[in-house]
């Protein structure tokens, strides 16, 4: 019996073993690299860093400032604004550095500067626009670092719209992924930004007006078997310096999902190979989900769930339809932790709480929790009151100068759906254990009892009856005692 409940036993502690591993949730896709010293790949719709290579140090980034300076005179000006090109806004630029070739006095409308800026990298035309959005490039410095803190960047300022050289001019992967996310959530820059051409108006050195060309390989391409070409890049910028090295972003939409990959201190031409395997990783290796489709906690009965906005039943409120988890293929929306936390600074009108998903301590999402429409919410802002008290806590982000490809500590939770199939095989070894124990219980009993009949029927025939109860009895006691 002994040798059978350590066999048992085995096979429990062997059988744990085997089914838990294949319920774990995958670990993090890392099987790509890249040669620029900095660099990192954000999933535009969930914020999810994807990959990362020293993504918080700080580097000059060049052209691809840009991107934030169109962003800004976007959301300041009117596209059909006319603006004229000062002396200052010609001349304050590097001697030799990527120019439209406009002339003091030439005027254009704020989308033909635009589409300059963007596709030619005209460093006056970027003067122009910065002047005629805040009066000055010193004032469009001020909107720059206000829209960049707005963001959420902390390793980036900047001094001048272009991103010609400045000590005080600088960005880090990171912040730069977030600048790209905000612009290319843009339907306006996207637009422009990923023109391949564009004819501009007569010019003073051009009368006849002139076309511009894109100059990103990823995007623009005469030849399509280019090993640069990547046709599901959209829109991007390029960037150059001796100091900045070469800098490339560029945004990519391929099945619904948008990513954004940002190259800082690349090397010639390599910088657009480093580009393109990054984004060819992301849309290879992961998947994102719809988080309204799969959530129902928080959303869901008549339970009730105290945050600084008030408190609210489950069932009047409800997940922003539009965000999304990115994971690695294979993981399913289960593996994903979740916090509930409060508001950032901007936020919805009828938001009530920001969910937060992490997996393997990497955030891979965010939700608002939202009222439903009628549900009363308490705007006054205090911090007082603590979200849930079914809340986990919120996963920070990484702290500066840490990067996301460091190795991280394996989980230590198993899914949910491997515990229950460790259970139940734990429970059915249980019965098989008990099974085999009343048997051999039985088998036992009946041997006793059939000694027992044959010792009677043998005394029975011997004829002496005291004889017979006497030998019985202690038949009986030599049994027991067995």
């Amino acid at each position: 019996m002994k040798r059978i409940l350590s066999l048992l036993l085995c096979i429990i502690l062997i059988t744990g073993t085997q089914v838990t591993p294949a319920f774990a949730a995958p670990e993090w896709p890392s099987n790509v690299s890249v040669e620029a010293e900095g660099a990192v790949l954000m999933d535009a719709r969930s914020g999810a860093v994807i990959y990362g290579k020293n993504l918080h140090a700080v580097y000059y980034p060049a052209s691809i400032t840009k991107i934030l300076t169109a962003l800004i005179v976007i959301e300041h000006c009117n596209l059909d604004d006319v603006v004229t090109f000062s002396h200052d806004a010609i001349y304050s630029v590097e001697q030799g550095s990527s120019s439209a070739g406009m002339d003091v006095g030439d005027q254009m409308t704020v989308r033909d500067c635009l589409y300059a800026m963007l596709l030619k990298s005209a460093n006056e035309v970027a003067n122009a626009l910065a002047e005629h959005t805040a009066g000055s490039i010193q004032n469009f410095a001020v909107l720059m670092n206000a829209k960049a803190r707005e963001l959420g960047c902390q390793e980036s300022h900047f001094n001048n719209p272009s991103g010609l050289n400045d000590p005080q001019h600088y960005t880090s992967a990171y912040d730069m992924a977030l600048i790209a996310q905000a612009a290319y959530d843009n339907e306006t820059l996207v637009e422009i930004s990923s023109a391949t051409t564009h004819k501009i108006a007569p010019t003073t050195q051009n009368p006849d007006g002139f076309t511009i060309r894109g100059e990103h390989r990823l995007c623009v391409t005469e030849d399509p078997s280019s090993p640069y070409y990547y046709p599901e890049a959209i829109a991007g910028k390029t960037g150059y310096l001796i100091k900045a090295g070469n800098t490339l972003v560029t945004y990519a939409v391929k099945d619904n999902r948008r990513l954004v990959s940002v190259i800082l201190k690349g090397q010639p031409r390599q910088y657009f190979v480093d580009g393109k395997a990054l984004l060819e990783f992301g849309f290879r290796s992961f998947q994102n989900y719809t988080i309204a489709d799969y959530e129902s906690r928080y959303v869901t009965g008549d339970e009730t769930i105290s945050l600084d906005k008030g408190s609210f039943r489950a069932s009047d409120l409800m997940i922003d339809p539009d965000s999304v988890v990115t994971l690695p293929n294979g993981a399913s929306f289960e593996d994903a932790d979740i916090s509930l936390g409060a508001l950032p600074e901007i936020s919805p009108e009828n938001a009530v709480a920001l969910l937060t998903y992490s997996y393997n301590d990497r955030v891979v999402g965010t939700a608002y929790l939202l009222a439903k429409d009628g549900v009363t919410i308490d705007n006054n802002d205090s911090a007082a009151d603590a979200p849930s008290s079914t809340d986990i806590s919120t996963p920070s982000e990484p702290s500066a100068g840490a990067d996301t490809d460091t190795p991280r500590p394996a989980r230590s939770n198993f899914s949910l759906a491997g515990v229950l199939v460790t259970i139940l095989i734990v429970l059915l070894v249980l019965a098989v254990i008990s099974l085999i124990s009343w048997l051999i219980y039985s088998k036992k009993k009946e041997a006793r009892a059939l000694a027992e009949r044959r010792e009677r029927r043998r005394l029975q025939r011997s004829g002496d009856e005291e004889e017979f109860e006497r030998l019985l009895s202690e038949y009986k006691n030599k049994t027991r005692k067995k």
